[in-house]
């Protein structure tokens, strides 16, 4: 069946990169391909803008009409004209609630304001791997942010706050997401985007909601959407587009919900299912 693809959507972790985290030369060169027919690509993910920026940049998105969909969908905005389509953030008093009840748990919140990723404890550290693994300082370098310390979070935040990101061990907190997430049910969501990272988000946020709006803005109709993802937080992207397409290294309800199953992010997933899919664009 053939597709009028204009826009492509792009998880970046598990899918756009590999499991080093960088984006192997022949998916780039597919992706750079389609822009030069005039498909946008957009980047889709939990991660903040700064940490897509290393992303749009070695696809060129600034100069192809780029769109980065941030924080599981609570923003997004082009990265040419630095036009904002869509945004949602909690309250302060929402913000300041869920900080002071994670004090009840032994995981590592964090916040991301300007120049900055705010944290308790810089050197919060879980086993990977059997070794210690200084995750926050991990998120931080990956996002191009500094971390800064502040020793009670909840009273320091004076301003409006898009996720509450909180690292901890992957066996503990699924032990603990349902009662981290209990008191903001019905106000907030509550998800896992990584085995050891458990999020809150404003109600209703995710990536489709920010996706709706920014097509609107764009001209660009659903059925003229492509998508790849892996992870829970794609299933409404890998749903609601024209050609939902899961990685090889997907969860199993991802690869349930999509139409077309490819290889993983490792073995240029990306890249195959486009010469599959839409060979025209890469001609």
């Amino acid at each position: 069946m053939a597709h009028n693809i204009k826009a492509i959507l792009l998880d970046i972790d598990g899918t756009l990169t590999n499991d080093e985290k960088n984006i192997t030369p022949r998916t780039r060169e597919a992706l750079l391909k389609c822009q030069e027919k005039g498909v946008i690509l957009v980047l889709a993910s939990g991660r903040t803008a700064n940490g897509l920026s290393r992303y749009a940049a070695d696809l060129d998105l600034a100069h192809h009409n780029g769109v980065l969909v941030c924080y599981n969908g609570a923003k997004s905005l082009n990265c040419e004209t630095g036009q904002v389509y869509f945004e949602q953030s909690m309250t302060v008093e929402q913000g300041a609630r869920v900080l002071e009840h994670m004090k009840n748990f032994n995981v590592a919140p964090v916040i991301d304001h300007g120049a900055y990723m705010y944290v308790n404890n810089c050197f919060f550290t879980i086993e990977r791997d059997g070794k210690p693994w200084y995750i926050l300082e991990y998120e931080a370098h990956s996002n191009n942010y500094k971390l800064c310390e502040k020793h009670d979070l909840a009273a320091f935040v004076d301003f409006r706050i898009n996720k509450i990101l909180n690292a901890g061990q992957p066996e503990y907190l699924q032990q603990v997401a349902q009662e981290m997430a209990a008191p903001f049910e019905g106000e907030l969501s509550a998800m896992f985007t990584a085995p050891y990272y458990f999020e809150f988000t404003p109600l209703g946020v995710d990536k489709v909601r920010a996706l709706k709006d920014t097509f609107e803005a764009l001209g660009i109709d659903q059925s003229e959407v492509m998508s790849f993802g892996d992870a829970q937080n794609d299933l409404t992207m890998i749903k609601w587009a024209e050609v939902g397409v899961a990685m090889g290294n997907a969860v199993d309800e991802v690869k349930a919900e999509a139409d077309y199953v490819t290889g993983s992010n490792n073995e240029d997933g990306i890249a195959d299912a486009l010469e599959a899919l839409v060979p025209e664009l890469l001609a």
